[in-house]
């Protein structure tokens, strides 16, 4: 049982992380008209944040304790 605790406290930490990143103040650093790789900033920002959390919460699900 102790793991199950664990997990879920490494999964509300990357709820709260995932709330920071993508929280007003830190969007609106990269709200710039700016582009790379053909991308606008702020599109890559949202979608690499995402990705991020996606990989983080498989491997925090996947982890054997």
């Amino acid at each position: 049982m102790v793991t199950g605790t664990n997990r879920n406290k490494r999964l509300v930490g990357l709820f709260l992380l995932g709330y920071l990143l993508f929280n007003h103040p830190l969007l609106s650093l990269f709200n710039l008209q700016r582009k790379v790789l053909g991308i606008p900033l702020l599109y890559g920002y949202i979608f690499g944040v995402w990705i991020l959390l996606i990989v983080l919460m498989a491997i925090i699900t996947n982890r054997e304790e």
